[in-house]
């Protein structure tokens, strides 16, 4: 009998173990501000792809990037406040 991966591999895809733990659900949801942050420049830079950018847009870039680098400079000294290790 001929074994199938890729059907396989669906198959086994979503099992009960695959699935992310607390403690990772839990790191995702600390780094969201650093997501959603991140997400905002790239929406910023995508609207000034096809064309120039004028100064209310140069504004949005800047902003978007000013946010960006506070909110992993808040995600790394929340991060150096844990006694666990995860730093």
């Amino acid at each position: 009998m001929d074994h199938i991966v890729t059907v396989q591999d669906v198959v086994t895809a979503f099992e009960p173990w695959m699935e992310p733990t607390a403690a990772e659900l839990d790191a995702i949801e600390r780094e969201m501000p650093v997501i959603r942050a991140e997400m905002e420049l790239l929406d910023a830079q995508i609207v000034v792809i096809d064309r120039t950018p004028c100064e209310l847009d140069e504004r949005r870039i800047r902003r978007a990037r000013r946010r960006v680098l506070a909110a992993h400079r808040d995600h790394v000294n929340g991060l150096s406040g844990q006694t666990d290790g995860a730093a």
